[in-house]
Formats: C-alpha cells, structure tokens, sequence
C-alpha cells in the first residue's frame, strides 16, 4: 500500500521475501519521484536500513544484504565486532547480488532486470525483494 503524505511525496512499500515462502513485515520510504531507476531504488532502501542499524545499533542487522565480517543467523545478521554499517559498502554488495540473481526485484506483479530501469511509482506500488534460497539437496 502507498499513501501520498505531501503533494509529490509517495510512501512506497518495501517487502520482503525469500523463495522458502518466508515474509518480513512490510515498511515504507518516502520517495519525491515518480520515475526512478531500479539502481537508486535499492540504493535509497539500503542506505535507510543502515541508517536505522546505526541509530539503535541492534544486535541483528535486518537487511537486503549480508554485511561483510558477519554472520547469518535467523533473523538476519550478527556483526563479528559491533560497528556501524557503511551504507556505500553495504549498497555495492546490494547491487552486485542483484546483478549475480542474489535476489530478484519485483514492481507490483513485474520483475525488473535492469538496474538502470526506470520505473513508475505510482500510488500503490509495492516493491518486493524475493530472495533467492538454494534449494536442499539440489
């Protein structure tokens, strides 16, 4: 779900989910565009999930990405040394597993391959990250 919250300013939906039918709960990020390539997409949505680690410095970084120097566990991922996220870092990661199948990029029901796309943020865009999990044994 989108909301406009000032003329222009849109509220697009960021959800997540993995091909082992696991789902985050949704948030949004105010985005003043209506077109925006994919690339500064993802860039914004990382650079707003680091911004919140390092202001709460939680135990469990919840994001895209796995950081460097970290370690998966359920619920994300645990820094081996408590430290704050480079967001710049944390975004070439991002898009080198978009560009390696990492994960897939969906706006509404259409996924989006090119990170130079330029997409519509219409009112009620829903963008899904779809996580790509190995299958067992194969």
């Amino acid at each position: 779900m989108v909301a406009r919250t000032v003329v222009g300013m849109a509220i697009v939906t960021f959800v997540d989910e993995t091909t082992a039918g696991e789902r985050r709960a949704a948030w949004g990020l105010e985005i003043a565009e209506e077109r925006l390539a994919v690339r500064e997409l993802i860039r914004r949505r990382v650079f707003q999930e680091v911004a919140e680690f390092n202001a709460r410095t939680p135990e469990v970084f919840q994001g895209l990405v796995q950081p460097e120097d970290t370690e998966r566990v359920l619920n994300g991922y645990v820094l081996r040394t408590p430290r704050r996220i480079d967001a710049e870092a944390q975004t070439a990661l991002a898009l080198r597993a978009f560009a390696g199948n990492g994960f897939l990029v969906l706006v509404g029901d259409r996924q989006v391959t090119d990170l130079d796309e330029e997409i519509d943020l219409p009112l009620g865009t829903e963008v899904t990250f779809l996580k790509l999990v190995p299958l067992v044994g194969g």
